[in-house]
């Protein structure tokens, strides 16, 4: 019967840790289509924000580097905020929104770590979502996103 008990114990733990890495959503991560990164830090609240860090110059249009990549708006792609305004709940981290600098749109988003360490993005428009899950990024592409004049 203690055995029971202490099993019980330990899966209730194992599930609370569970809960809380998922909202360990910081690093930088390789998106889902491997062009760029987004490192995801601290926005000084304790919550998340997350910008383009790293752009795979072969994947430019000829002519562009990831230093003059820009949205259609005109700001500069590499540094951009792209992750932000997101409130934490109980399982994931909700309510914040994220740009989409190829077709100039924001929409709102939900973000959480998966168990083997990958990060769930999706993109909402209403109740429909869109899910990626991006890679952690390979130790060569680790750097702090730069900022850009917002």
């Amino acid at each position: 019967m203690r055995s029971v008990g202490l099993a019980a114990c330990m899966a209730m733990f194992s599930a609370a840790a569970q809960a809380e890495d998922s909202h360990n959503v910081y690093g930088t991560f390789l998106t889902q289509a491997k062009t760029s990164t987004v490192t995801i830090e601290d926005c000084g609240d304790g919550t998340p924000c997350g910008r383009v860090s790293w752009i795979d110059p072969n994947a430019m249009e000829p002519g562009q580097t990831p230093e003059t990549a820009v949205t259609q708006a005109g700001d500069p792609v590499l540094g951009l905020l792209m992750l932000q305004g997101f409130d934490k709940k109980r399982r994931d981290w909700r309510g914040g929104t994220i740009y989409d600098p190829e077709n100039d749109k924001t929409y709102a988003s939900r973000l959480k770590r998966l168990g083997d360490g990958r990060l769930q993005v999706k993109g909402c428009i209403g109740p429909i979502c869109q899910t990626q899950v991006w890679d952690v990024a390979p130790a060569a592409l680790q750097t702090s996103a730069p900022t850009s004049d917002e």
